[in-house]
């Protein structure tokens, strides 16, 4: 058998990353069996329907790298692949349910079910459309023949249900959940067509499965309810049915729930894979500074286990590894501190030259115009410091401006009286050097302080101040070096004036 899988998600609104990793396990599975990826865009519900979605869903499979084989951009010998162009063949499918008897004619309005509802839930129940009330209500199974044809006729707004069978063991397989029974007197009788001239996706999805040739199914878990009337389906139409296999739920930090945006929102992480741009926009992980390469590693991880201690995974080492049989039945909690991790780990294993190149742009924009072999040293001292490339200018500010103010918590624990007369002697050993090369100057001022007695960690923190304001920074003489001996001495008189009057 050919495996052939799609990814089939609806242009409303930005994709979750909850949907961009199902995007991916179905490429993984594709691409493990020399199969097909197949990007289908599911527009069924017309309402819902957001200018731009669709165009989003494929520049974020761009961003990690989701070659898609057959769809709306790629073309293939199953299209068009998106449904609302295919919407002309559902309705003879429909049609073929109904004369075979699962599925009839419902003229029940929003108005009279939602009544219906609203008096189940008065006695402490849930109302179910099915075989139970489906007789006492306004559809072609309690109408006289004539009567519904009549309405039909007259051009009465309509829907086609499913007839679900009143009380029937539904066995179906899913790979991920094994063996699963379901009654069916607990299922409602599911819209397939509704009055727009729009299928449902139970409709769509199926005939659409069917028409592609479709092996595998892998979706999200909230999709598992529906599995029994799918299943049910492909009985009726007499096609063979695909595997099922349905991926856990990506839950809250805490684990207590489905992720959300507003957990995003209220965190400070992303939960779509790209800057949404439209309505209320919703920032994403690639312009908050992620690599594509990080991202799909960190989200391949959540649900699906190597079965080894292998964190770090190219897309072809995840191809290679990926099985359905180690994906997780229960959630997978996400944690953005793991997800910086990653990116961290991406970065480090950035040639300095490549970070420099990235860097070189933020650094133009605040008007600094350096040789790159200037940055790509500059990247070297500090890229270690950072999980993210616009980081960088935080751990290297003070390379291009003098600290104007000095932090008060290091001026106590470190400014002493004798300490200006130190940095005062300390100029004067590095105005006499000829260059401040980080191992000349370091050995020199070094030796000087073990000569002199000083207490060394005193010395060098007061020095650090001077130079960076603060006690961050990588190595003082790689950072003097880089500056210059006209910078440094201008610094610690700078420092020496401001921090006198601070402490007078």
């Amino acid at each position: 058998m050919q495996v052939r899988v799609r990814f089939a998600p609806s242009p409303t609104g930005p994709l979750h990353i909850g949907g961009m990793r199902t995007a991916l396990y179905n490429y993984f599975f594709a691409r493990k069996h020399k199969g097909s990826f197949i990007l289908r865009i599911e527009d069924t519900d017309q309402s819902r329907l957001v200018p731009g979605a669709e165009e989003y869903i494929f520049e974020s499979l761009d961003w990690c790298g989701i070659e898609v084989d057959e769809g709306i951009r790629e073309g293939g010998d199953f299209g068009p692949y998106r449904q609302s162009d295919r919407k002309e063949q559902y309705g003879r499918y429909s049609d073929m349910l109904v004369e075979a008897g699962d599925a009839y004619y419902a003229f029940d309005t929003p108005s009279e079910l939602e009544q219906l509802r609203r008096d189940a839930e008065k006695k402490g129940k849930t109302f179910l459309y099915n075989a139970s009330v489906r007789n006492k209500l306004q559809n072609s199974l309690a109408l006289p023949e004539k009567v519904w044809k009549e309405r039909i006729d007259r051009g009465e707004p309509h829907v086609i249900r499913y007839k679900m069978p009143s009380d029937e063991d539904i066995h179906f397989d899913d790979m991920i959940r094994g063996h699963i029974v379901v009654n069916s007197g607990t299922l409602d009788d599911k819209i397939l067509f509704k009055s727009d001239g729009m299928p449902t996706y139970h409709l769509a999805n199926i005939v659409d499965d069917h028409l592609m040739e479709i092996s595998h199914v892998i979706r999200g878990e909230e999709w598992l309810p529906s599995l029994p009337l799918h299943v049910s389906l492909y009985r009726s139409f007499g096609w063979k049915a695909p595997e099922f296999a349905h991926l856990p739920l990506l839950l809250k930090p805490d684990g207590r729930g489905k992720l959300s945006k507003r957990d995003g929102d209220r965190m400070g992480f992303p939960v779509f894979p790209i800057f949404w741009p439209y309505g209320e926009t919703a920032k994403g992980y690639r312009e908050e500074g992620y690599y594509p390469d990080a991202f799909v590693n960190m989200l391949a991880l959540l649900g699906w286990n190597p079965g080894t201690e292998q964190e770090m995974f190219s897309m072809e080492e995840l191809i290679s590894a990926f099985s359905m049989e180690r994906v997780n039945k229960a959630g997978s909690r996400f944690d953005p501190d793991k997800a910086r991790w990653f990116n961290h780990q991406y970065l480090q294993r950035r040639s300095n030259r490549d970070l420099a190149l990235e860097y070189r742009e933020i650094l133009r924009t605040k008007g600094h115009h350096l040789d790159i072999a200037d940055i790509e040293k500059l990247v070297g001292l500090v890229k270690e410091r950072v999980n993210f490339v616009q980081e960088l200018w935080q751990e290297t500010d003070f390379f291009f401006i003098s600290p104007q103010t000095y932090d008060p918590d290091v001026i106590r624990k470190r400014w002493k009286a004798e300490t200006p007369g130190q940095l005062l002697e300390l100029r004067g050993l590095l105005d006499g050097m000829d260059e401040l090369t980080p191992d000349i100057a370091g050995q020199k001022v070094k030796s000087w302080i073990s000569e002199k007695g000083y207490n060394t960690g005193a010395v060098m923190n007061a020095f650090r101040l001077v130079i960076v304001g603060t006690s961050r920074g990588p190595g003082i003489f790689d950072i003097i070096s880089w500056i210059g001996k006209r910078e440094t001495l201008e610094r610690i008189d700078r420092g020496l004036a401001l921090i006198g009057k601070e402490t007078a």
